[in-house]
Parts: structure tokens; C-alpha cells; sequence
């Protein structure tokens, strides 16, 4: 199979990756920071490697301002939720992933209020409309780092600079940037970045995390046993066990270590430029294919290797199904989890396909994929759409 899915979730993980989860399992599989023995001590060990690594990678300098999360959505939730109070108002962008538009949607009924600034329709935003949008109790702006549907990169360093002038937190959802490009926590001047561990991390699905910076404190979103404390009757204030509780995922978070042992020997530059070189020899690719139509921008400085496209008179779904079952292509087609996007880029009714690359990909499973679309295009509409399979999940 050639799988062009890494926005959902990087495939294949790198060996070393499967490799410390079963050494973990074999040796380490005790329950970390609950008990005092030798397993015990070697669990809490590897979830302290992993966050002391994320720590250098984002330049944080206090790892244990880390706190570890199933994914980037149950990090949004703890940064979005554990922040704003009746009152508050939050900016945010028309491009934002579901994980940042639905606890933002709850939060209007419990007296929040929301301004979504609309962007252009390749994905941009301008940072003049964001601070166009302040009002005097503006508390925080949250936004995507890169678009999960276009690959658009937003200016998240003059985005953070004008946070800090206008005194106001900054939330960054890094799920599709986060071991692609660099992120530099202090210079872009965020307070919560929310990350996931099966992405451009290289780890399984089941890990992520949220960054939280000094001096601010959440409400957690849930209580219970973190291993410290437990004659207290609430939840402890020590960091990061006021937002871990209950049992951690050691072996996920062992996976997760390796990911980025991983990444740090690659090397991030060298990851990125792999895939972007990919992106553009898609993009150039696809201008020679009548009836295809890109979204995004144009200039490959101003996107993560993400691609979404559509073919003139070809449903999403069946394109997305034809390329799974007679080119053995894995991708993804339908709204992608944000249809705010696609509002934005006029395709929330036909939806896209979305092709996303990663550092396993090569230029012959790009070539492959090109000839693919260009027998699918070249196929009449009125017999291509008469397949009721549709593949298209609709999110």
C-alpha cells in the first residue's frame, strides 16, 4: 500500500518505536510514579525521558510544564476549557480543526464568546484581523499552526508577538507541524501548545501532550490518583500531577520517546525538506492533469506537506474509494474534521481529497499517484459517478 494519510497518523512508525514499547512491556510494564519497586522506577524513568525530550525539542526549559495527553484534541480541550471563564472572549480563525471549534462551540452556551476571523481562500490569515478583533476582554487567541486540509502555515510568531503586546494567552494546536517544522515555544511566545505523539513525532496512536507555561494554571479536567499527595482531598498542585490523573499510557509514551530519538537523528531539516520536495513534485504534477483543481497556496514556503484537491465531475468519495481499492492508495477524502475549512475554501458541499506525506513516502509513490489521477480524470463523469460506493466518511 502506498499511504498518503499522515495527517491522521504518520504510517509506519520507525522499528525503534514498536521495539520500545514491547522492551517496555517486557520490562518496564509496572504503573510509573505509583510505586516504589524496580519496574515501577523504570516506567517513571522512560515517561521522564519522553518529556525531557519534547522539552528540548520545543526549547521548554521546565520539561515538567509537559503534561502528557491521549492526542491533540484531549490537549485543546484541557488548554481551551481549563482557561476561559464566564466572560472571557476568544479569537479565533475559520481554518481551525474540530478539536478547536467544538469545545469552542460548547463554551458559547456557558457565556464565552467567540469571533471566528475569517481567512482567505487558500487558508491565510492576515494578523491585522486578528488584532481587529480584540475587544477589552479578549482573553486568548487559539489557532492552527498548519491547516489539516490545505497545509496552509499560519504566523504564529507575529500572531505570539501581538498576544504578548496585547497581553493575551496564546493556544497553538501543532497537530500537523510539531517535528516538521521547527517550534520554538519562548520566541513564538505561546502559553499552551497542544501536540500529538503519532504524527510528525513518530509515536503511536494514543499519545500526545499540552504545554503549559509558567505561572499559569488550568482548571483540570478531570481528578484523581497521580501518585503524590493522596492523603490530600483534592487534586495537588505539584506539576505535571495536577493534570495526570489516573494511570498513565507508559507504553505509548516509551513508543513516543523513541519517535523522537528518531527524529532527533534524522534531523528535523532533513525530515521537512524530504517532504516538502514531495509535496512540490506533486503539486507540479497535478497542474498537468485537466479537470484537477488544488487548494492552498501556491508557494510551497507557505504550506506543510499537505495537499487537497478535487477532479471536475468526480464525487470525493468514489475518487477517495478508486484510489484505495484499484490503486491501493491510502488517503482521505470528505471534510477532514473541519468544516469550517471548508467553508472557507467554498468546498464544504463537494468536500476534498487530501493526500499528506511523510519522511517513508518516495518520488515513485508520488509519480504512481499522479498516473493514478490522471486515468481517474480521464474517465467520463456519468460513468465514473455510477458507483454507489461511496468512500468519502463525511468528516
Amino acid at each position: 500500500m502506498i499511504y498518503f494519510d499522515s495527517a491522521a497518523t504518520t504510517w509506519p512508525k520507525p522499528p525503534e518505536v514498536w521495539e520500545a514499547m514491547e522492551h517496555c512491556l517486557k520490562f518496564a510494564g509496572a504503573n510509573p510514579g505509583r510505586s516504589g519497586h524496580q519496574m515501577a522506577i523504570k516506567a517513571g524513568r522512560l515517561v521522564d525521558e519522553a518529556r525531557e525530550l519534547l522539552a528540548t525539542l520545543f526549547n521548554i526549559t521546565n520539561p515538567d510544564r509537559i503534561i502528557f495527553t491521549l492526542n491533540t484534541t484531549e490537549a485543546l480541550n484541557l488548554g481551551i476549557k481549563g482557561l476561559l471563564k464566564p466572560g472571557d472572549h476568544v479569537i479565533t480563525s475559520s481554518m481551525e480543526h474540530n478539536s478547536v471549534t467544538r469545545p469552542l462551540h460548547v463554551l458559547l452556551s456557558k457565556g464565552i464568546e467567540v469571533s471566528k476571523v475569517s481567512c482567505a481562500g487558500d487558508g491565510s490569515i492576515k494578523v491585522e484581523d486578528i488584532e481587529k478583533a480584540i475587544r477589552p476582554n479578549t482573553k486568548t487567541i487559539v489557532i492552527t499552526h498548519a491547516s489539516n486540509v490545505t497545509g496552509t502555515l499560519m504566523p504564529i510568531a507575529e500572531i505570539g508577538r501581538l498576544a504578548k503586546k496585547k497581553g493575551l494567552y496564546f493556544i497553538v494546536d501543532a497537530a500537523q507541524t510539531a517535528g516538521v517544522f521547527n517550534i520554538n515555544v519562548p520566541f513564538m511566545k505561546i502559553h499552551l501548545l497542544a501536540f500529538p505523539g503519532h504524527k510528525g513525532l513518530y509515536g503511536p496512536t494514543g499519545t500526545g501532550g499540552l504545554y503549559i507555561a509558567e505561572g499559569l494554571e488550568l482548571t483540570p479536567l478531570k481528578e484523581g490518583g497521580t501518585g503524590s499527595m493522596s492523603e490530600a482531598p483534592g487534586q495537588p498542585d505539584l506539576m505535571p500531577e495536577r493534570y495526570e490523573s489516573g494511570t498513565l499510557n507508559s507504553v505509548g509514551i516509551a513508543g513516543l520517546a523513541a519517535g523522537l530519538k528518531f527524529l532527533r537523528s534524522e534531523g528535523t531539516e532533513n525530515i521537512r525538506q524530504h517532504e516538502m520536495e514531495l509535496t512540490h513534485r506533486f503539486m507540479k504534477g497535478a497542474e498537468k492533469i485537466n479537470g484537477l483543481t488544488l487548494y492552498g497556496p501556491q508557494e510551497l514556503h507557505q504550506r506543510a506537506p499537505v495537499v487537497s484537491f478535487s477532479l471536475a465531475g468526480k464525487k470525493t468519495g468514489l475518487v477517495g474509494t478508486a484510489l484505495d481499492k484499484q490503486y491501493n492508495i491510502a488517503c482521505r477524502a470528505g471534510l477532514h474534521c473541519a468544516p469550517d475549512a471548508h467553508r472557507t475554501l467554498g468546498t464544504f458541499e463537494q468536500k476534498l481529497v487530501r493526500f499528506s506525506f511523510s519522511y517513508f513516502n518516495k518520488e515513485e509513490e508520488v509519480d504512481y499517484a499522479l498516473r493514478s489521477l490522471a486515468e481517474i480524470a480521464a474517465i467520463p463523469p456519468e460513468k465514473f459517478n455510477k458507483s454507489e460506493e461511496d468512500g468519502s466518511c463525511g468528516c
